[in-house]
């Protein structure tokens, strides 16, 4: 069963100028639990006492989410996990030939050790704890190098290898394609009688972030990361609410309470100061807004025509732009919502050049100016009935 893990918490935090309050960060994981999110990645105890307080006081709420903090491969940042109380710990080290030459002074049997004496650390102090293994920049780290450290991960006890694809680095329908690389690594641990769950880490740098965790999906990853307005270091992550949404609208699964999700990205917007742009896809303002005169008159038919995602799994109503774009249709589409349904043709075809007019001025005449314009209409139009 595919599990969602959201890291707004800690991978979140790592972009530029947000940082969230302890009870902000309480109130994003409780939401996220209310979504139904698997796992919540509160964050790295080790970097700040605010933050391993944080992961301290999530971990003690009872959620139906499994709780998780990351940490270095060092007993240390380990143990100070294991002291907060969660449930999971993130463990990673990069097995690459050029960063075990040029950072780390070691080579890989030598990380190996490092690695394994820290997973089997944390199971000699908690039997229960989750122990996800992370060779950083997994993809482009030498597979053989991956794979060897992968066998021993596991036999060392961890339940979780995650190949993190860190610099956004594949690409769908190449020579480095996500869906290839899974298959393949799940072949040699298969192969070998291993079985650990495979996650995905997918940073967005050449915007395939999503595309690159569905095709990890279908060739049979278990875990997708994830966070709220896909935030993260330089270009972000998986955006949570894309990949529920794909996931439930194209995939056909039905884990989480996607009514849920505006509030939750409203919250974050607020409270991290990242607006959401009005064409962000799921939750932005215009994503179930159309606007050309073609367009509104098919969709007030028939919505399908111009929508492949139903906006009732989010909890939204599909609506119509009043600009220099729009047509008849949306006219009368949009007094319908006020009550006006018995307006004259004429006056309609008024009503529509006085939007255009006014969307001509970069504007958008919503529902609640309307009723001001409809009203000034028929004044004028009494008045030169009057005149005559």
């Amino acid at each position: 069963m595919l599990q969602i893990l959201d890291s707004t918490l800690r991978e979140g935090e790592q972009t530029p100028g947000v940082y969230f309050d302890k009870h902000i960060k309480l109130a994003i994981a409780k939401m996220l639990d209310d979504i139904g999110v698997d796992i919540i990645e509160t964050g790295h105890p080790s970097v700040t006492q605010e933050i391993h307080d944080s992961v301290q006081i999530i971990a003690h709420n009872n959620f139906k989410a499994i709780v998780g903090a990351h940490a270095r491969s060092l007993k240390d940042d380990v143990q100070l996990a294991l002291n907060c109380g969660v449930d999971f710990i993130g463990i990673f080290y990069c097995v690459s030939d050029d960063r075990l030459n040029t950072v780390f002074k070691k080579d890989l049997a030598e990380a190996i050790i490092q690695i394994t004496d820290v997973i089997k650390f944390a199971k000699s102090q908690n039997p229960d704890i989750i122990i996800r293994y992370t060779p950083e920049d997994t993809v482009r780290s030498e597979f053989s190098n991956v794979v060897a450290v992968s066998i021993a991960a596991v036999e060392a006890g961890a339940d979780i290898i995650s190949v993190a694809d860190t610099t956004g680095y594949m690409i769908p329908g190449t020579d480095r394609s996500m869906f290839d690389y899974i298959s393949k690594l799940k072949y040699e641990l298969n192969s070998r009688g291993l079985n650990p769950k495979i996650a995905v880490h997918c940073h967005n740098d050449r915007g395939f972030a999503l595309a690159n965790a569905l095709d990890a999906y279908r060739a049979g990853a278990e875990i997708i990361d994830a966070s709220v307005l896909g935030l993260g270091e330089r270009a972000g992550i998986v955006d949570l609410a894309q990949i529920m949404m794909v996931l439930t609208a194209d995939f056909g699964l039905n884990n989480w309470k996607l009514d849920k999700l505006d509030e939750l990205y409203q919250f974050v917007s607020s409270h991290s100061g990242v607006p959401i742009p009005g064409n962000y896809p799921i939750i932005g303002k215009h994503a179930f807004t159309h606007c050309a005169g073609v367009h509104t008159h098919a969709a007030a038919i028939n919505p399908t025509h111009y929508e492949s995602l139903d906006p009732q799994l989010l909890g939204k109503e599909r609506t119509f732009s009043l600009d220099h774009m729009s047509g008849i249709a949306s006219i009368k589409y949009a007094l319908s919502f006020i009550g006006e349904t018995k307006l004259s043709p004429e006056l309609q075809l008024e009503v529509l050049a006085q939007v255009k007019n006014i969307g001509q001025k970069g504007k958008v005449v919503e529902l609640t100016e309307l009723p001001h314009i409809v009203h000034f209409i028929k004044q004028n139009y009494k008045h030169k009935q009057k005149s005559k």
